[in-house]
């Protein structure tokens, strides 16, 4: 059955809405009761702004990323639909939970760039996740709610709002509902977006950073170089405007790339070492152990690296 985001939107926000204001009109009610027994009419109001009443307001924005937040959770297999609550969060794997959507069989899944064409990548995760759950036919004006509600800019698709939010902001979201205990995970190289992928916390095992290596960083390091070479050569009979703009996106691949190769080695150093997390020991005690890594590089320099996203 094909639904609207928007229509569901419309009335989660007509009942939040209900609801707080005949919270607020309680509380102003209650005031006004203490201001008449005490005569405080001279110095207290007993109006409430919206900010001071305890259930929160309808938000789209915030709905939107919770919405996504959620998706991500399916995918990774935190969540279910054919099961309320949460359906895995760590013990022993159940599959008989995931009947109507099965969740990514490893609980990695790389975060590019570019979001046409990346079949494994989130975007085109949460593409076929709306697609599934809201129906075929109403999921261009889905993804057009779901992207104007994150700040679609102009002459930008609803896909690449999406990808771009996932890119730049999903994990600064993350963090803040988490309170910097993340149970998503992101490996980046780093701010030039050489890689990136988000892990479930409670799905790593002593392998995932060779699966990470392996099935993942691999292809797309060479994917990297290969566009490179590409734009390399495309320079060489380039001239004018065209020859400037290939200048900058060699710019920015070579950059990318770089900074991939150099995670690249620290990726592969920790993956040999099958290291194991303790879910008891807590997040941030886990999450130390891919952070601040020395090694000696190929080309004999000494780095220190983190794999995770650092948080401040």
């Amino acid at each position: 059955m094909s639904r609207l985001i928007a229509d569901k939107y419309k009335e989660w926000e007509a009942k939040c809405n209900e609801r707080f204001n005949t919270l607020k009109a309680n509380e102003e009610e209650l005031n006004r009761i203490f201001i008449d027994i005490y005569g405080l009419q001279d110095e207290l109001t007993p109006e409430v702004e919206d900010k001071d009443v305890t259930v929160r307001k309808a938000d789209l924005t915030r709905e939107i990323k919770s919405l996504i937040s959620y998706m991500i959770g399916l995918v990774m297999g935190r969540y279910s639909l054919d099961v309320e609550g949460l359906a895995y969060a760590g013990g022993e794997w159940d599959d008989s939970k995931y009947v109507t959507y099965k969740p990514d069989d490893d609980g990695i899944v790389p975060i590019y760039d570019t979001a046409i064409g990346m079949e494994d990548g989130m975007t085109a995760r949460l593409i076929k996740l709306i697609k599934h759950i809201y129906g075929e036919d109403t999921y261009r004006q889905n993804i057009d709610f779901i992207a104007d509600a994150l700040g679609k800019k102009q002459n930008e698709a609803s896909e690449e709002t999406l990808n771009r939010y996932l890119n730049d902001e999903f994990y600064a979201d993350h963090l803040k509902i988490y309170q910097k205990r993340p149970i998503y995970w992101l490996f980046t190289s780093g701010k030039k977006g050489g890689f990136k992928c988000l892990i479930y916390m409670h799905r790593y095992n002593e392998d995932t950073l060779a699966r990470i290596n392996a099935k993942y960083f691999l292809p797309e390091s060479t994917t990297l170089k290969n566009e490179l070479e590409e734009v390399v050569a495309k320079i060489e009979s380039a001239e004018g405007r065209e020859r400037v703009a290939l200048e900058k996106e060699r710019v920015k691949l070579a950059g990318a790339y770089n900074e991939a190769v150099e995670y690249g080695q620290v990726l592969d150093y920790m993956a040999n070492k099958y290291i194991n997390i303790d879910l008891d020991d807590g997040v941030k005690v886990n999450y130390a152990k891919f952070q601040d890594i020395e090694i000696v590089t190929d080309s004999g320099t000494k780095v220190k690296k983190n794999l995770l996203e650092v948080i401040k």
